[in-house]
Parts: structure tokens; C-alpha cells; sequence
């Protein structure tokens, strides 16, 4: 195509191909309409499309949705038809935007205030070829970039939507993008199901060669182990609580948050300092071979010391887990761990009584732990060092492909919104 449109406005300089124009939304719809709010439940009502109903990749949910009362609405007004785009205009920040092509249902459908619900004119443009430049607009950030932001919540005002521009080719052209993309996202999410499922059975893996050399409680144990309280074979200690007095002191030291525990290893990418007294850096010193447990955030998630700095501490929400005596391997309860935590689920987070889940110490401390002689602590950790590195690394290069794969539509909706296929 020969390139002739040039919009050249503050911050952009976009070249159109032969034929295409740019046009506010609002002048290529006939018109929007806002859903409606219903606290009111009825087994034998209306489905009602909630936010949870529309996925991040211009999909509609339909494994749960809820139904409202038939009065509580007028039902000519809300219900959807064949063609209609619902645009999520309130959710929190990363949510905001996401946007879905309504294709029909079996029975009545309507949606909530969350939404609103856009009828395209046919005669410019095709709901197909919108809810893709929508789509592209929420995975390319524009609508958390514009949105209005409140404390739990954000939303996009319908005059900045109805404002933006877009470029409209000729309605062959859209048809033919439109059905060009559709092969592609449909490859795209493919490609996007089959890593995930290898994610999953990697994952799995690890889950089972911990279930083969680890009991739950309860279960019996092997000759010659027992049962114990974490408490009574790890000293466990809390850390303190940053403050912007700690950042301003004149002897900081280096120091250890949640974010720097990773299962199996402390990421020292992202280092903090903050002041400590002497009794306090004599006490939450860490020595090599500590175990450091979350308390919050991801909770239980567990690494060890291998002794990477020299002077190093910890804030409050890490537990600093310390043998007694030569009895335990720290490795070995390292694994353990991993196996209470996420194959076991050991910890779920019923006792607390913050709205935000923690694992205290003393609810750590209680934990049933197998004791088993020293000897076999160190067969099961040659044999799980053996084979975990080996999963973790499949695991990686997993996720580094589903990573490049979830980045494939930004750049595919980008070419094809550029007059690129």
C-alpha cells in the first residue's frame, strides 16, 4: 500500500496507509449504554455478566456468573445482542479496559455498572475490528495510563474513551484484518494453553518427587524418624519493622525483605538499608545456613543463607529459622518446607485474624516436622539436589516462552492497526 495520511499532533507522527482515516470512537458508534447495579440474588433470574465475566484477552468467562432478579431491570434496555462490546471502564488499575465481543447466549443476558456496553454503526466500522483496537489499547497500557485512580479502584471516564482516535480503514480491509487476526490470536492462544500445561506438569513434578521422600502429618514415618515441633529443633526469631527514622540513621546495614526471599534462594538484586542498634544487629545477624520463611506476602515462601554478605539483616516480616544443634540439615528442612508450604498446604491462613494473610511464629514454630536421622537428611538432599535444579531450570525456560508468547498480541494487533497485514 502507498502510505499517504500523515497525523502529525503533539507526541505523534503516525503515517496511515492509502484509504484509512482517523475518527474519535465516538463518531463510529450509534451509541453506549452503562450497566446497572443489583445487590438482589435469584436462583431463577437474569444472568447478570460481572467484572470476573471478561477475561484479559477479549474473552467472556462463563464457568460462574451470577443471576438477578427479572424486575430489577428493564430488560430491552440492558440485554445484550449479538455484536454488542462490553467495555470494563471500572476495576482496579491493571483490569481497567478490558474489553469482550458479545456473540449470543442461549437466554438473556445483561451486565453490570461495571460495564459498558457499546453498539458500533456498521456502516463506518465492525464490532469485530473495535474490540480488537480496544483489546490492543488495555494490553498496551493506554487505559491504566488514563484512568482516574481510587484506593482499591480505578476508572475510565466514558468522554476520555468516546475521545480517543482510531484508525478506521475501509470496511473490506477491516473485515480482512479482522478475520486475519482472529487465526492469529486463536494460534497465539494455542501456543499460550500448551506452555501453560507444560508449566503445570512441570511444576507437578517437583510436587512429586517431594511427596516421595517427604510424609504428611499423620502419616507413618520411616524407621527410626519422628515426629517434632519446628520449635523445638529451629530457634526462630522475628525481624524488626522498617521506618523512615531507620532509612535517616547514620550506620546503616544492609538488610533483607520479603521481596528478597525466593524459594530456594535470597535475591540480592534488590538490596535495602536501613539502620540497627548493637543488640539488634548481635541478635538478627544472619549466619549461613539460616532458614528465612516469609511471614507474609507469599506466605511460608523459604530460602536459605549461603552466606552471600558478610553483614547482612532482616525486617519483621521474615522468620530467621536457626538449628539447636548439629541434629537437623538446613537443606533438608529447605525442601521440607517447600513441601509443607506448597504440596502439603500446611499452612492456609484460617487463624489469622488480619485481613491480610501471615504465618506467625508461634503458628511456625508449631509446626509437625519429620525428624529423621542425620544420615538420610543427607541421601534425600543429594537425591532432591539432583533433580530439583534440573525441573527449576524447565521451569524457567517454560515461563520464558510463555512470557514471549503472551507478548505476541500487542505486537500483532500493533502491525495490523498500522496497515501492517
Amino acid at each position: 500500500m502507498t502510505l499517504t495520511d500523515r497525523k502529525d499532533k503533539e507526541n505523534i507522527n503516525v503515517t496511515l496507509p492509502s484509504g484509512w482515516h482517523y475518527s474519535k470512537l465516538k463518531d463510529v458508534i450509534n451509541y453506549a449504554q452503562p450497566g446497572f447495579a443489583c445487590g438482589t440474588r435469584s436462583s431463577v433470574g437474569i444472568i447478570q455478566l460481572r467484572m470476573n465475566n471478561v477475561d484479559t484477552r477479549g474473552n467472556f468467562v462463563w464457568n460462574e456468573y451470577l443471576r438477578v432478579p427479572i424486575e430489577v431491570t428493564d430488560l430491552d434496555k440492558y440485554r445484550l445482542k449479538q455484536g454488542d462490546i462490553l467495555f470494563n471502564n471500572t476495576n482496579s488499575t491493571e483490569l481497567v479496559g478490558k474489553s469482550a465481543l458479545f456473540q449470543g447466549n442461549a437466554e438473556p443476558v445483561v451486565y453490570s455498572n461495571h460495564f459498558t456496553r457499546i453498539r458500533v454503526n456498521t456502516k463506518f466500522v465492525f464490532p469485530d475490528y473495535i474490540v480488537s483496537w480496544l483489546i490492543w489499547q488495555y494490553r498496551s497500557g493506554t487505559f491504566a495510563n488514563l484512568c482516574n485512580r481510587w484506593i482499591g479502584q480505578s476508572a475510565i471516564k466514558n468522554e476520555i474513551l468516546f475521545n480517543l482516535e482510531i484508525p478506521v480503514p475501509p470496511l473490506a480491509e477491516q473485515e480482512c484484518m479482522s478475520r486475519i487476526l482472529n487465526k492469529q490470536m486463536t494460534a497465539v492462544e494455542k501456543a499460550r494453553a500448551a506452555a501453560e500445561a507444560r508449566l503445570e506438569a512441570a511444576k507437578a513434578l517437583t510436587a512429586a518427587y517431594l511427596r516421595e521422600v517427604f510424609p504428611q502429618p499423620g502419616q507413618e514415618l520411616p524407621k527410626g524418624w519422628k515426629w517434632v515441633r519446628l520449635g523445638d529443633v529451629f530457634d526462630v526469631k522475628q525481624g524488626v519493622a522498617m521506618s523512615p527514622t531507620r532509612r535517616q540513621g547514620i550506620t546503616p546495614h544492609p538488610f533483607l525483605r520479603t521481596l528478597n526471599i525466593q524459594w530456594g534462594r535470597v535475591d540480592l538484586s534488590n538490596l535495602d538499608k536501613m539502620d540497627f542498634n548493637n543488640d539488634e544487629i548481635k541478635s538478627l545477624k544472619i549466619e549461613e545456613g539460616d532458614l528465612l520463611v516469609c511471614e507474609g506476602g507469599d506466605v511460608g515462601r523459604t530460602a536459605i543463607w549461603r552466606g552471600e554478605l558478610d553483614d547482612c539483616l532482616y525486617q519483621n516480616h521474615i522468620h530467621r529459622l536457626r538449628q539447636k544443634d548439629d541434629s537437623v540439615i538446613p537443606d533438608f528442612y529447605l525442601y521440607w518446607l517447600q513441601a509443607a508450604i506448597l504440596v502439603f498446604h500446611a499452612y492456609q491462613g484460617k487463624n489469622s485474624t488480619t485481613t491480610i494473610p501471615n504465618l506467625s511464629g508461634g503458628q511456625l514454630k508449631s509446626f509437625l516436622m519429620p525428624l529423621a536421622p542425620k544420615n538420610e537428611q543427607n541421601q534425600i538432599v543429594n537425591a532432591l539436589n539432583e533433580r530439583i535444579p534440573t525441573v527449576e531450570q524447565l521451569n524457567k525456560t517454560i515461563q520464558e516462552e510463555l512470557d514471549t508468547i503472551n507478548t505476541l498480541p500487542v505486537a500483532l494487533l500493533g502491525q495490523a492497526f498500522s496497515g501492517g497485514i
